[in-house]
């Protein structure tokens, strides 16, 4: 058993894959997505190091939730729009610094039915936890606004 994103796992596996239903609904919704942890993932990138495209969905791997949603927050920043598929820890300090207030929250109901990356063919099952998804609605210039904001906030004397 790992204790890993403020619980505790019994597997420590990283590679559950998201069910079709979901990402053909977002898919519908917000048009071709980018997925920078992908299902048939081969290791050939790295997604916390490359940029993202207009419109992304991203499945972090749960291990290293922290940096996956610290990316997804930096991306929306540039203007993307992300939509980032999470557990609900509405009590970690990742949640409340990225995401609280920031982006649209969808919570799923039900238990997701991840597919096993290790064995695609098996029956799916249920996760141990509730998902939620965070929607980041990007606009194009939206850092720089916030850059301008900021910037004349300063010279106004308004901003430390």
């Amino acid at each position: 058993m790992a204790y890993r994103n403020g619980q505790y796992e019994a597997h420590g596996y990283d590679l559950w894959q998201t069910p079709p239903d979901i990402t053909e609904e977002l898919t519908a919704e917000f048009g071709e997505m980018f997925d920078p942890c992908p299902a048939d993932y081969d290791g050939s990138f790295d997604g916390l190091s490359i940029p993202w495209k207009a419109v992304n969905f991203v499945n972090p791997p749960y291990g290293d939730m922290k940096a996956w949603v610290k990316k997804c927050h930096d991306e929306w920043l540039l203007g993307k729009t992300v939509i980032l598929l999470i557990p609900p820890r509405t009590c970690s300090t990742y949640f409340h610094q990225w995401i609280y207030q920031k982006a649209e929250l969808r919570f799923i109901k039900g238990r997701v039915k991840f597919i096993d990356g290790r064995n695609p063919e098996a029956k799916p099952s249920g996760a141990p936890f509730p998902s939620m998804l965070c929607v980041f609605h990007g606009e194009p210039g939206t850092y720089e606004r916030i850059e301008i904001a900021m910037s004349r906030a300063t010279e106004q004397g308004d901003w430390p």
